[in-house]
């Protein structure tokens, strides 16, 4: 028998629910992880007792989805929501269920749920509940829906997403008749919000199989939620220093970095203007000047379509801006660069260089992936010798600048901004009296 170690405070929760007559199971993605032998991020669990018996049992809880039947028991700092099995009503918006009705039955419950190895649930009393073959699933390693797929996605069309995500993150397959009914209903997502959409990019982007973002394209999804990644799709680089398509090349780029949101976001959109950039001289040969001033309007027009926040935006836009850059390892030249780019995303500029450069043909990657092993050292010489990077390095400011008589204004700004591109180029500068006496 399939053995699952509940935290205490879920298990005491089910047992208290037992205890006063009712079902109740751990389930859905907490079984599905244990089971893999991954850490759960929640404890769900499912009951047949309606939300207000659940309230009635248990000292704090909070309303968190009364409507839909759930209930968030409050066990010290700690919240775990409790379900009353259900059956939802008919989707009329491809998100949301019309209405649920209330359910004492554990097998109506789980059809509702979206794939197999979600539809799984466990109590130490009677093991692994396991109607759809969700356990042979995750043996298979497949994505499955439960019943009809055509039936699943029509209720909410964001699973479709939510399929190759799984696969993105658990290294699994979708099964064909799952992939081809995603094939079929990819529009449906038109009704899903952004919001919903940039989550579910989100979680497959920083998932270990990333390149698995090219099931959107196959499958049609890209077509809604992305259609400037679609004309990237086939479009060749004829040059010695590529041998990938746009896209294969985005794809590669998308792998090497490490997985942190705002840089797998700049692999991602960081050709993205190649195909409006691309020109073909007498030669054959093609070249794309300009590319990254077209990838950084594009991208900060999908990011504002798909809602994400100001902080992410900047730091996308920027690495966009300067993946391309000819640096050198010149100490003048990364101190300039350091000073634009900022000292917390510089780090992260060398490693989006790095898997561009992976991207390319090795003949010229390898010297270029050379080159950005002599920028790293010369760059962390520059932090070992504490050398001025920005404003707030400078050894004077403001306040010092009006001692010396200059008046409150524009005019401070312009002189510590001209102070700093002195000091950049020559840090033994960076001395308050040296300052003071260059104004």
């Amino acid at each position: 028998m399939i053995e699952i170690v509940i935290p205490k405070a879920a298990s005491e929760i089910i047992e208290t629910l037992q205890t006063h007559g009712y079902e109740a199971y751990i389930v859905g993605g907490c079984v599905r992880d244990s089971l893999l032998g991954r850490i759960p991020g929640d404890w769900d669990i499912t009951t047949s007792a309606l939300p207000s018996e659940v309230k009635s049992l248990f000292r704090r809880t909070i309303d968190t989805g009364i409507q839909h039947g759930t209930v968030t028991v409050m066990v010290g700092k700690e919240g775990y929501e409790v379900t009353t099995y259900r059956i939802d009503g008919d989707y009329e918006d491809g998100r949301h269920p019309k209405e649920v009705t209330f359910t004492p039955n554990l097998a109506e419950d789980l059809k509702r749920r979206d794939f197999t190895i979600n539809a799984m649930a466990y109590n130490e009393k009677d093991g692994l509940i396991d109607l759809f073959g969700g356990q042979e699933d995750l043996k298979r390693g497949r994505i499955c829906c439960v019943g009809s797929p055509k039936e699943r996605f029509n209720e909410d069309a964001l699973r479709m997403m939510r399929a190759i995500r799984f696969a993105a993150q658990l290294g699994f397959t979708i099964e064909e008749e799952t992939f081809f009914a995603i094939k079929k209903l990819a529009d449906h997502l038109s009704k899903i919000s952004v919001e919903r959409i940039h989550t579910e990019l989100n979680k497959l982007l920083v998932s270990n199989h990333p390149e698995l973002f090219e099931l959107f394209y196959d499958s049609r999804i890209t077509s809604i939620i992305l259609p400037e990644f679609d004309t990237c799709v086939g479009v060749l680089q004829n040059s010695r220093y590529h041998k990938y398509t746009v896209d294969k090349h985005i794809m590669k780029v998308v792998e090497s970095v490490p997985p942190i949101l705002h840089l797998r976001l700049a692999a991602l959109f960081h050709d993205i203007g190649k195909p409006k950039a691309r020109t073909t001289d007498e030669f054959g040969f093609d070249h794309f000047k300009r590319h990254m001033i077209y990838s950084e309007e594009m991208a900060k027009d999908i990011l504002k379509r798909l809602k994400y926040d100001n902080e992410t935006t900047k730091k996308v836009l920027c690495l966009i801006r300067w993946h391309d850059y000819f640096l050198e390892p010149d100490k003048i030249m990364i101190r300039k660069v350091v000073n634009k780019v900022g000292t917390d995303l510089f780090p992260d500029l060398l490693l989006l260089m790095r898997a561009d450069a992976k991207g390319k043909n090795e003949v010229y990657s390898q010297k270029d992936l050379d080159k950005l092993d002599k920028v790293k050292a010369v760059y962390e010489e520059i932090l070992e010798d504490n050398d001025c990077l920005t404003l707030k390095d400078l050894q004077i400011n403001g306040d010092d600048l009006i001692k010396a008589g200059i008046k409150p204004g524009k005019e401070i700004g312009e002189i510590l901004n001209r102070l700093l591109q002195e000091v950049l180029e020559n840090p033994k500068l960076n001395i308050k009296e040296e300052l003071l006496k260059r104004i």
